[in-house]
């Protein structure tokens, strides 16, 4: 076989397997549903008319009116870790409101919620701005199982004083919507059956099924998802190399006895990258 026809082999054979991966693609996008994550951060960017939707069921007000909402929004915490919200939001009376949705019981976990409440108030008073500026927050998990185990649709968590049973009212309010009561004679029953619905025909809410009937048959919105699929490959490639690395940072320490900075210079590390690695050893 001569070099040009081994090339156009080559060629035949990736053309192959990228129609197999877009298949296996849109055959992904067509199970998705609301309260699978990385679905739902598509369907909920910058959507306001569903984010209203969303807090007007579960806080039964139907006086929200969203000014802004984005999804995967990273806030920091130079001393701890980070956090990532699926759904932050703010409304017109300076009310902030993190949604997150949690399949695993753990991601669900009570103390998460607390540390989302902290990181949240962390991020909303400016250095010097007096403490009754702070707003009042709303974290919110929507869970596929009942993980407070009361058996109760939703479970809405304010501090109080204990002793005289009196509300503490200091505009931390932490909730669990329970995703498994579907039950449909309620508004937030509907609203948890739409959002385990892979058919945007099953759905009561048009504002939640024609959000998820554009990322599912328009083809537009149908390619978005794909490249929301294709870069998540990538990332998690990415992670998987980098992690290989690591730990062949760390076998040349142990094996030689040498410091983090001795192995990446012997493994060739580039000297931008180095500092990269250097802090996720010191982390894990």
């Amino acid at each position: 076989m001569t070099l040009s026809e081994l090339r156009e082999q080559k060629v035949v054979i990736d053309d192959n397997e990228r129609e197999k991966q877009h298949q296996e693609d849109l055959q992904r996008i067509r199970g998705f549903r609301l309260i699978d994550d990385d679905f739902m951060n598509a369907c909920f960017d910058g959507y306001i008319e569903g984010t209203e939707l969303l807090l007007r069921i579960i806080l039964n007000k139907q006086d929200i009116h969203v000014k802004k909402v984005t999804t995967q929004r990273t806030m920091k915490n130079l001393l701890g870790r980070d956090i990532c919200l699926d759904i932050d939001a703010a409304d017109d009376s300076g009310m902030e409101y993190n949604i997150e949705v949690q399949r695993s019981d753990k991601g669900a976990d009570k103390k998460r919620a607390r540390y989302h409440s902290s990181i949240l108030d962390a991020h909303l008073l400016r250095p010097k701005e007096d403490f009754s500026k702070l707003p009042e927050t709303f974290v919110i998990f929507i869970t596929e199982n009942d993980v407070l185990g009361e058996n109760e649709p939703i479970y809405i968590i304010d501090r109080q004083i204990t002793n005289i049973g009196k509300p503490f009212d200091d505009g931390e309010h932490i909730i669990y919507v329970n995703g498994s009561d579907k039950n449909v004679s309620t508004e937030l029953g509907k609203l948890m059956h739409d959002f385990f619905c892979t058919s945007p025909d099953d759905m009561h809410y048009s504002e939640l099924a024609n959000k998820v009937r554009y990322f599912k048959e328009d083809e537009k919105g149908v390619a978005s998802m794909c490249k929301v699929l294709e870069d998540m490959r990538n990332e998690s490639a990415k992670k998987a190399d980098e992690q290989r690395l690591i730990t062949d940072i760390r076998n040349v320490m142990e094996s030689f006895g040498v410091s983090i900075e001795k192995a990446m210079e012997s493994l060739k590390i580039p000297v931008e990258q180095q500092g990269m690695y250097a802090n996720l050893i010191n982390k894990q």
